[in-house]
């Protein structure tokens, strides 16, 4: 038996968000420059999308580009900017033919004009797709999300368009970046590191973590497989007992 037929479909993640990490240090042991990393993984990138929306999950969130991206070297926050520009534009043929939607999450005004533009132009071309949503976090930051959210609400409640005591877990939800979007099932990180990085903070209170030592240009549709697979072994109980859920 493959991997992919150890898959219950029945119990697929809702939602996956995966950590992307581990480009530069692909590219470092093979003697190349960073940016030769990133290039590499938009292969990953195209594979884990396709894995996807082939196996069924509803929702796929990629931590592309953090805040503190930003203060990385000039030339290679270039280099990726371009290299989101043109796999944008190559992969929109992909994404229609899938039926996947692609959305955007962060800080998106900080991004290059060109980059906007473009990403602009595929969520719009995408908008009525409905087999998968994919997300692309760009300038993400979990903290700044939250702050926003917070501004954002205390505003409302300045203005007695929320009063306080109505401030619930949903109302969060609908001012959060990821609104319309569910929690996240499954979190994903590659390169052997075992922290969030500030993704997701609100959003993965109940996901379960899955760590991999596998570099992200390395990361195929059985390394997917194999985390879908110890994500169905696991327990979820939401605060509960296991003898509450048999």
């Amino acid at each position: 038996m493959n991997l992919r037929e150890s898959i219950q479909p029945n119990k697929l993640p809702k939602h996956i968000a995966i950590i992307m990490d581990g480009n530069g240090r692909w590219a470092k042991q093979k003697g190349m420059i960073r940016a030769f990393g990133h290039e590499n993984g938009t292969k990953a990138v195209k594979e884990a999308v396709e894995c996807c929306a082939e196996l069924g999950v509803e929702n796929l969130t990629l931590y592309a580009f953090s805040t503190e991206n930003w203060n990385r070297p000039k030339l290679e926050v270039d280099t990726l900017m371009k290299l989101l520009v043109n796999s944008l534009k190559k992969e929109i043929k992909t994404l229609q033919e899938n039926n996947i939607k692609l959305s955007a999450i962060g800080c998106l005004n900080n991004l290059p004009k060109k980059v906007y533009a473009e990403l602009q132009e595929v969520i719009e071309q995408t908008k009525s797709n409905s087999r998968m949503t994919l997300t692309l976090a760009l300038s993400y930051g979990s903290r700044e999300e939250l702050l926003n959210t917070v501004k954002e609400i205390s505003i409302k409640v300045k203005n007695n368009i929320i009063s306080p005591e109505k401030i619930d877990e949903s109302i969060i939800n609908e001012h959060l970046y990821t609104h319309g979007l569910p929690d996240v099932d499954l979190l994903i990180r590659t390169s052997g590191e075992q922290r969030i990085s500030n993704f997701l903070l609100w959003q993965i209170a109940y996901a379960e973590l899955y760590f991999t030592s596998v570099l992200w240009p390395d990361f195929t549709k059985e390394h997917l497989y194999e985390a879908i697979i110890e994500y169905q072994k696991r327990e979820r109980r939401f605060g509960k007992t296991s003898e509450q859920l048999s």
